[in-house]
């Protein structure tokens, strides 16, 4: 905060605090203490900023607030009185709707069943059985709300990490609910601008290619105008880069299709243009919206159970008997759980081969067989498995030994999405003065139809002609970048390239069947791909990758971030003119 406040010229600052996982560690918060519920970090942060902000004219936008921006606002009035920086101070609220059970809402099993008031309540919260926390994603038309009536700070909950972009601006400009292209446009800019330092060069594809130094790189800012267009650029001396495959690399980051659904308008991805604008500067145009849909998306958490976890070493040779072995020892005592009612209700094994032949590091000789266990009982998954696999270690497989001595099981949470009528969830932004002022529900709204490929604006171009080579197999890498993540138990990887050479190849050999080829591990799944030609990309969802989303702990790699890297690492077969 103190960087971007004391680096160069703002009109807002914005922070964005929560992400899934993030809302079940603040509701299990709110369970020790119904006061909690929000981000204390950003309390730590205002003790310097607030006097930073104030002295500069910043006005600061955050979803800190969580499950309790009531008290998050009190908790900034508090401090400013405390330190002697007077602040108007203002907070979004409605999104918790935990209080209350669903109507017309399209089930989170997946089911499409819809519910109506009439069914009378679900079990547990009224949202399902054990619902801890249930939050709608609002727009950016509190946060409007409250700037246009003098606050200094505003405090929201569960807002879609755009709005705290889009919902500034809007203020700012006075934008109405038709103004679609350019609510869409700052939409756009505030997807960009949302993970931080993910859009200067962090997490980059091709830092290393393009000798990006992201030793400490710089925060993202946008200079977006009245028509929606934006320049994304960073403070003056900062480190990173802002190029057009960094902000590529960040509007790929956990979208799925062309259509890019919010509360406020759907921006169309097919229809962004990014150019070059100077050094560390990036023009974004052309970005077109449409209606918003009818239902607010709300993001559902609960405690899914209990789980443990057992890793153990495999060294040298033999690897694939050795893990048979312990396999069969630890089957035979889960079985005799299971006769005792004991067993756990998920068995996995997991053997990566992390191990190198005649390895000159003992570390790199290893491979690494897993055991995890998940149960709703916590009796099922603790020292009754993890004990079981120690008492191996005198008379089970050469070199035995484990990465962590055996401990008690972890409660695990689940992530889950559901769909309620925009109209049923209230937004009200509360101002400064205390003045509660509705936000109404768009009056238009369509629901966003899927793009077909090719997608707009233009065909798919035809493909590389011979005169490139013949093709060698080569890591995808050597031309492409990816970028990938989470979004509750559905992956994404986006996959772009930089040349509108490697675009004619890319487009026709990065198939579904290709990326099933690349990727064994999501052949099982509904694989779904989009094609955004302006970008040179393309943007695969993999649903069920992810199990019940990253707090479930279902996968290594539990929220899919290396996914794309791993990706980009298999080898295919690429012409040869196109490589470097």
């Amino acid at each position: 905060m103190e960087e971007m406040l004391t680096g160069g010229a703002l009109d807002v600052l914005t922070g964005d605090y929560l992400a899934e996982l993030t809302m079940l560690i603040l509701g299990r918060d709110r369970l020790k203490d119904p006061a909690r519920g929000y981000a204390k970090t950003f309390l730590r942060q205002l003790e310097t900023g607030l006097g930073l902000a104030k002295d500069r004219g910043v006005r600061i936008v955050v979803n800190a607030g969580g499950l309790n921006p009531a008290g998050l606002a009190d908790a900034v009035r508090e401090l400013s009185e405390r330190i002697g920086v007077p602040a108007a101070v203002a907070h979004v609220e409605g999104d918790d709707v935990l209080a209350r059970g669903p109507a017309g809402l399209r089930a989170p099993d997946g089911s499409g069943a819809e519910r109506s008031a009439a069914d009378g309540p679900a079990s547990g919260s009224g949202w399902g059985e054990g619902v801890l926390t249930a939050n709608a994603y609002l727009g950016g038309g509190g946060i409007a709300a409250c700037l246009r009536g003098g606050a200094d700070i505003v405090v929201t909950g569960r807002v879609t990490d755009a709005a705290l972009v889009s919902g500034a601006a809007a203020a700012h400009f006075g934008w109405a609910e038709g103004d679609l292209d350019a609510l869409a446009g700052a939409v756009v800019a505030g997807h960009v601008l949302e993970c931080g330092a993910q859009a200067t060069g962090g997490n980059y594809a091709f830092f290393a290619q393009e000798e990006i130094d992201v030793t400490r790189p710089g925060f993202p800012l946008a200079e977006i105008a009245r028509d929606g267009s934006a320049v994304i650029t960073k403070h003056p001396g900062t480190g990173g880069a802002v190029t057009t495959g960094t902000v590529t690399a960040q509007l790929l980051y956990e979208t799925a299709g062309a259509r890019y659904a919010g509360p406020d308008v759907t921006a169309r991805m097919d229809s962004v243009r990014l150019t070059q604008d100077g050094t560390d500067r990036v023009r974004i145009s052309g970005v077109r919206g449409e209606a918003p849909p009818p239902r607010l998306k709300v993001g559902l958490t609960r405690m899914g159970g209990w789980r443990n976890e057992v890793t153990f070493v495999l060294t040298g040779l033999d690897i694939d008997a050795k893990a048979a072995l312990v396999r069969r020892q630890l089957e035979a005592e889960l079985s005799s759980l299971e006769a005792r009612g004991r067993r756990p209700k998920e068995v996995t094994w997991t053997l990566a081969r992390t191990d190198h032949p005649d390895a000159p590091v003992q570390e790199e000789a290893s491979a690494l067989l897993r055991l995890a266990v998940r149960d709703p009982a916590e009796e099922r998954v603790g020292r009754a498995v993890s004990g079981a696999a120690i008492e191996l270690a005198l008379a089970s497989i050469p070199g035995f030994h484990v990465t962590a001595p055996p401990g008690k099981g972890s409660p695990y949470g689940v992530f889950e999405t559901a769909w309620e009528d925009a109209a049923r969830v209230p937004h009200t932004a509360v101002l400064p003065d205390g003045r509660r002022v509705t936000v109404p529900a768009p009056e238009r709204t369509l629901e966003p139809a899927p793009v077909e490929e090719p997608s707009l604006p233009e065909p798919l171009p035809d493909p590389l002609p011979a005169s490139y080579g013949e093709s060698r197999r080569m890591p995808l890498g050597a031309v492409a970048g990816a970028r990938s993540g989470d979004k509750g138990g559905s992956a994404n990887v986006g996959v772009w390239v930089r040349t509108d050479e490697a675009w004619r190849w890319l487009v026709h050999a990065l198939t579904v069947d290709e990326i099933c080829h690349l990727l064994p591990e999501i052949r099982h799944l509904p694989v779904t791909r989009h094609v955004l030609p302006n970008l040179r990309a393309l943007n695969f969802v993999i649903d069920g990758l992810l199990g019940e989303g990253v707090a479930s702990q279902a996968r290594f790699d539990p929220q899919a971030k290396a996914l794309g890297e791993w990706l980009r690492s298999r080898k295919t077969d690429i012409p040869e003119g196109l490589l470097p």
